[in-house]
C-alpha cells in the first residue's frame, strides 16, 4: 500500500504555490508529479492548489475540490494551454456493477461514484469558464497497471 508522500521537484521555478508543500498521495499522483516536473513542455504545475466548490448530490450541501493537478503546457504552436487533472483508478470511473442485492460495499461504492460525478462535473465548468481543459487521467492514460 502506497502512503502519502512529499515530492521534492527538481524544478522548483515550475511549480506553482508552496513548493515546500506538495504531497503525492499515491504512487500514480508521484509518477505524474515527476512527469510535469520533468516534462520541458510542461511551462507550470501545481498540486492540490486549485480549489473548486461542488454540490454534492448524496447531502446537498457545499463542499470544496482540492484537484490533484493543475498544469500549464506550451503548445506546438507556441501557445499556452491549461488543464485540471484528476487522477483516479478507471474502475472509479464508472458505476459499480450491482451485486443482485444491495449489499454496504455496493452501497458505498454507488455514493462514491455519485460524489466523483458531482466533483468532475464542477470542474469542468470551473475549467470551461476560464478557457481552460478538465481531463480525468486513469491507469490507462499513465501506462500502469492496476
Amino acid at each position: 500500500m502506497f502512503h502519502k508522500s512529499r515530492y521534492i521537484p527538481t524544478y522548483p521555478e515550475k511549480y506553482s504555490g508552496d513548493v515546500s508543500n506538495i504531497w503525492c498521495r499515491s504512487s500514480w499522483e508521484r509518477t505524474f508529479a515527476k512527469w510535469c516536473d520533468s516534462s520541458s513542455f510542461i511551462v507550470k504545475w501545481s498540486s492540490e492548489e486549485t480549489v473548486i466548490p461542488y454540490r454534492c448530490p448524496t447531502d446537498n450541501k457545499l463542499h470544496r475540490y482540492f484537484i490533484d493537478f493543475k498544469i500549464t503546457i506550451k503548445q506546438n504552436d507556441g501557445s499556452l494551454k491549461t488543464y485540471l487533472i484528476e487522477i483516479k483508478p478507471l474502475k472509479y470511473t464508472n458505476p459499480p456493477k450491482f451485486p443482485g442485492r444491495r449489499t454496504q460495499k455496493y452501497i458505498a461504492e454507488s455514493y462514491g461514484f455519485v460524489k466523483n460525478q458531482a466533483k468532475w462535473q464542477a470542474a469542468t465548468n470551473y475549467a470551461k469558464d476560464r478557457g481552460w481543459e478538465f481531463k480525468l487521467i486513469t491507469e490507462k492514460e499513465l501506462g500502469i497497471s492496476a
